[in-house]
């Protein structure tokens, strides 16, 4: 949503510097209208996510007389990139049953670093990470929606009858189900045991508050834009210096992937020698 709010301008490079083009045709896709369907805004949005999610965005480039005119993004999952013999490269496109292949003039490839052809997905290398956040998420839910009881055996002290074990099954059904907070009279000698290990046990809370830090640690987010300050501080000063780290180490590659891939691919020779593409950040700040 941070790439997405920054505005994306095309510019006119002269012998006196350089000024906002307001020209080329592919200045209004970028900057105003990328497709029949989104504002540049989701534009730039749809081509971050994919790009944070899988190391490789794609949008389908629409020309009408060599001019570029759209560019439609489509979603990573459904595009597989392979380099032929000849060195060419080719993306095919699968929507359902249709197959669909396109080269590098009419699929826009933006990808994070990898082998050169394929960028490598940071959500795959994450996996075991959001593996156990998940895990420790049903965990909450399931603790949570018993009430927080934790699992155990009852202990009586002499052999009973089949009728007598449906009778204490039945009795205390609703203490092992229910989730309310009910007063139990134990009898007959019995003790409770607790066999399964409370929240506080298995650090439940530590545990979901370092996936956090850990599944963000993966996307080079601080922990203070996921609203995680817990033993840091969060002073003005200090917080400034964490937002600036995050554009210079975080933010900062990944507008580079852009602005580098725009003239790369998406220009002629020609454009290339006299445009260049760059995203305002001041405009965020």
């Amino acid at each position: 949503e941070t790439i997405g709010a920054m505005p994306c301008n095309m510019y006119k490079v002269g012998a006196s510097g350089r000024e906002i083009a307001v020209a080329p045709p592919l200045q209004r896709v970028l900057t105003r209208k990328p497709n029949l369907y989104q504002t540049d805004v989701e534009f730039w949005e749809s081509m971050a996510l994919n790009l944070a999610i899988s190391g490789n965005a794609y949008a389908i480039i629409q020309r009408v007389g060599g001019e570029i005119i759209s560019l439609l993004p489509v979603s990573s999952s459904q595009v597989e990139t392979s380099l032929l013999a000849d060195g060419t490269v080719i993306h095919t496109y699968t929507a359902g049953a249709d197959v669909k292949v396109y080269t590098s003039a009419t699929m826009w490839h933006v990808k994070l670093f990898g082998n050169g052809i394929v960028g490598l997905s940071p959500l795959s290398y994450a996996s075991k990470s959001i593996g156990i956040a998940i895990a420790a998420d049903n965990r909450v839910s399931k603790v949570y929606s018993n009430g927080a009881k934790p699992s155990g055996i009852l202990t009586i002290d002499k052999t009973l009858t089949a009728e007598q074990r449906t009778q204490i099954k039945t009795n205390f059904k609703e203490l092992e189900d229910g989730n309310e907070d009910r007063l139990f009279v134990l009898e007959a000698g019995m003790q409770y045991a607790q066999v399964s290990m409370t929240p506080q046990d298995i650090q439940l809370l530590d545990s979901r508050r370092f996936q956090i830090e850990d599944i963000g640690r993966f996307l080079g987010v601080p922990s203070v834009l996921l609203n995680q300050t817990f033993g840091q501080s969060s002073l003005g000063s200090n917080v400034y210096e964490i937002l600036s780290a995050f554009y210079k180490l975080n933010l900062r590659p990944y507008l580079e992937k852009f602005e580098a891939s725009v003239p790369r691919w998406l220009m002629t020779a020609d454009e290339a020698r006299q445009y260049e593409c760059e995203f305002d950040f001041d405009a965020a700040l």
